[in-house]
């Protein structure tokens, strides 16, 4: 039950990554964006994908970390070339 527990908060938490991606692409800008808030994100599934990997917890869930892990790499990608687009 926690697994399945986990998995619905990291799909809920990760519809938002593939809105937000599309948002960024259209917006060409990166004003509105954190950078910092992009790391933090990162780095926070990275030690949830670490955790289940040092608990040999190799299921489902892991994949749900990296899907979001994805979105939220694309978003630091468009966040630096939407920087391009605000220097021009």
């Amino acid at each position: 039950m926690p697994q399945i527990l986990e998995t619905v908060m990291l799909v809920c938490f990760g519809l938002s990554w593939p809105i937000n991606l599309v948002k960024n692409i259209k917006a060409k800008t990166a004003r509105a964006t954190s950078l910092k808030f992009i790391v933090l994100i990162i780095l926070g599934y990275l030690a949830g994908i670490a955790a289940k990997i040092v608990s040999g917890q190799y299921n489902y869930v892991l994949v749900a970390y990296f899907v979001n892990l994805i979105f939220v790499t694309a978003n630091l990608f468009v966040y630096f070339l939407n920087r391009r687009y605000d220097r021009s």
